[in-house]
């Protein structure tokens, strides 16, 4: 029999708190759960997702003892087994700051890539080393598994200050997410498809996607995806009224036809078209109001309509991509499946042209003793000076938080390829320095 775990999430009050509670239980059979924990610091909010999850459970696996704290750490962390980290420190409205002060200046406005994601990395490293500490205190032997973004610099920072904690790992759906749109592209299911991956986390390639029988898919998913007049929404897996995910389908397909022979992460479109990403985008508008109108406005409803009618009977949630992942991931390492997933891990070799000390994302053999990776062949010139470059930025990024460096992080903007512009980074490094002040008081003292 499995053993029963003590799980804690971190970040109760988050969007994806309802399908990752439906993906605990559509994998209960494999990965038995004797509690469940929320903590978070945004009570009210966190309130709303733990009194509807509350409800699913006492339906459904009423044996699951749960619990949800804003303030008792210590009964929030103590004896668990798996601490599931998935905060955005500042909320939405930091992510809309994030993505409107570059749009302002005429660069990408994205909360992961360009200089939103490096504003919301600055903005994160504090509060993710003290998750860490508290897990820690409580916890010494529980697997930390994040999957908060922007995942690259988070990892990177987690790695530097956490080099001997063997029993933290990081996690992006994003692979993920593509898999399965290729795999609706031909009519298979994502799961089936054993892929090799390489690169740093929303900066990567698919060089090959088997199935089970050892048959490359790859030609065949290339081949349709570059053909004429393609019908994008056979790969939208949100199903999303959205704008965006229907541009970033459009994209993936532009840049399988630019870039042959691979198939990029779909955050590449930032980084290789951003003045054509920048035109298309409303200063007004962003990503993050679409989420704060559509996603975070339909999540709550949902939950607010199961407290209201203390039922969960007639309202649908489902166990997303996003949850499904994660348990599968932490299923492999807690019942020594020995599956193969992609995972953020430090390189030590794994990408020849990149530093030991990188944090790739690329594919795992993932059982007890965690994941470990399968080292990458030869790569092109090409990519090789994209990952190198990025690399570097990432790295300033950190160095400029440890050392309150602000020409660190001028220096981190300008070598990003959606900003490039060296006086366009100085005024970036003070706009979203001073935005983000309360977060990074060392810059101003």
């Amino acid at each position: 029999m499995n053993k029963k775990h003590n799980i804690v999430i971190v970040g109760g009050g988050s969007t994806y708190t309802l399908g990752i509670i439906e993906s605990f239980l559509a994998e209960k059979e494999y990965f038995d759960i004797a509690k469940i924990s929320f903590f978070d610091t945004d009570e009210e909010r966190q309130k709303i997702m733990a009194e509807a999850s509350k409800i699913i459970l006492k339906e459904r696996a009423p044996d699951i003892e749960f619990y949800y704290t804003s303030k008792d750490k210590e009964k929030a962390y103590k004896d668990c087994d798996f601490a599931f980290i998935q905060i955005r420190e500042g909320g939405l409205k930091m992510r809309e700051m994030d993505e409107k002060i570059p749009l302002s200046l005429g660069c990408v406005g994205q909360e992961t890539c360009g200089a939103g994601g490096i504003s919301y990395g600055l903005r994160s490293i504090g509060s993710l080393f003290e998750i860490v500490r508290d897990i820690r205190k409580y916890s010494p032997n529980a697997w930390i598994v994040n999957y908060t973004n922007p995942a690259a610099i988070i990892a990177l920072a987690l790695n530097r200050e956490f080099p001997n904690d063997k029993k933290i790992f990081n996690l992006c759906d994003m692979p993920l997410g593509i898999m399965e749109a290729l795999a609706n592209l031909i009519g298979k299911n994502a799961n089936d498809f054993i892929p090799e991956y390489f690169g740093l986390n929303h900066y990567g390639w698919f060089t090959a996607l088997y199935n089970k029988e050892g048959h490359n898919l790859m030609p065949d998913i290339l081949k349709l995806l570059t053909k004429e007049n393609i019908d994008t929404h056979k790969l939208n897996i949100e199903k999303s009224t959205e704008k965006s995910w229907e541009d970033t389908y459009s994209h993936l397909v532009t840049m399988c036809k630019d870039m042959p022979g691979s198939i990029p992460s779909t955050y590449f479109q930032y980084y290789l078209y951003p003045k054509k990403i920048v035109e298309k985008s409303d200063c007004n508008y962003t990503r993050a109001n679409e989420v704060m109108d559509h996603r975070e406005k339909i999540e709550f409803q949902k939950a607010r309509q199961i407290i209201s009618e203390q039922t969960s009977k007639n309202v649908q949630t489902i166990a997303d991509l996003h949850g499904r992942y994660i348990i599968q991931v932490v299923n492999s390492l807690a019942n020594n499946l020995g599956k193969t997933s992609i995972i953020i891990v430090p390189n030590n070799g794994t990408i020849s042209c990149l530093p030991d000390d990188a944090m790739v994302e690329v594919d795992c053999y993932v059982d007890r003793r965690g994941p470990r990776p399968f080292n990458v062949k030869e790569i092109s010139t090409f990519q090789k000076a994209l990952l190198q470059n990025q690399y570097a930025l990432e790295s300033l990024v950190v160095e400029s938080w440890y050392n309150a460096d602000r020409q660190k992080l001028i220096e981190a903007l300008a070598l990003n390829r959606t900003v490039v512009n060296f006086n366009v980074a100085q005024k970036l490094a003070d706009k979203l320095l001073e935005a983000n002040k309360k977060w990074l008081p060392q810059f101003f003292n």
